[in-house]
């Protein structure tokens, strides 16, 4: 992924007013994240934990949405499957779902999807960050092919957000 700036990320949201985007939290180390092995950048609002945004490239432009996630249940943690990058976690997915883009999302329409709840899907991916306790599936697929599926489901839950009913 290309490295953004904080008013390329605001630009680009798709699902928030304009009011709201001045407002929302944009990480402050953009200039140290690991940019060339990024698919796109997510994260959490540290004031806000039920608030996550994440930013893709999206036919060749940013396009960035903003979601809000559950809570994690109390007990005993559930292994569950990210939608996104595919990787099986006990207790590191959670359903975050997004307005939709323009009328549909004003008048209440959103989309859901089951995230890993700190983002690193790309890290997952590429066997950078482990998912913990021993639940990774055996694939024969490679990076390269698990980086263009995870890239490939990513573009298909933006463009439920984008769609227009």
């Amino acid at each position: 992924m290309k490295a953004l700036t904080e008013n390329e990320i605001r630009a680009s949201f798709v699902n928030c007013s304009k009011g709201e985007t001045k407002r929302l939290y944009v990480p402050l180390d953009l200039a140290t994240r690991p940019w060339d092995e990024l698919d796109y950048l997510g994260w959490r609002d540290p004031r806000a934990p039920d608030r996550a945004y994440l930013v893709a490239d999206v036919g060749g432009r940013p396009q960035a949405i903003a979601l809000r996630s559950t809570a994690p249940s109390p007990g005993r943690k559930r292994h569950s499957m990210c939608s996104i990058c595919l990787t099986t976690r006990a207790g590191g997915v959670a359903l975050m779902v997004a307005p939709r883009a323009g009328r549909a999302g004003k008048q209440g329409d959103s989309v859901g999807s089951y995230l890993c709840d700190d983002l690193d899907c790309s890290l997952y991916v590429r066997g950078r960050k482990d998912p913990g306790d021993g639940a990774r599936v055996y694939e024969t697929l490679t990076v390269e092919e698990k980086v263009r599926r995870t890239v490939d489901n990513l573009a298909a839950f933006i463009a439920k957000v984008t769609a227009t009913p």
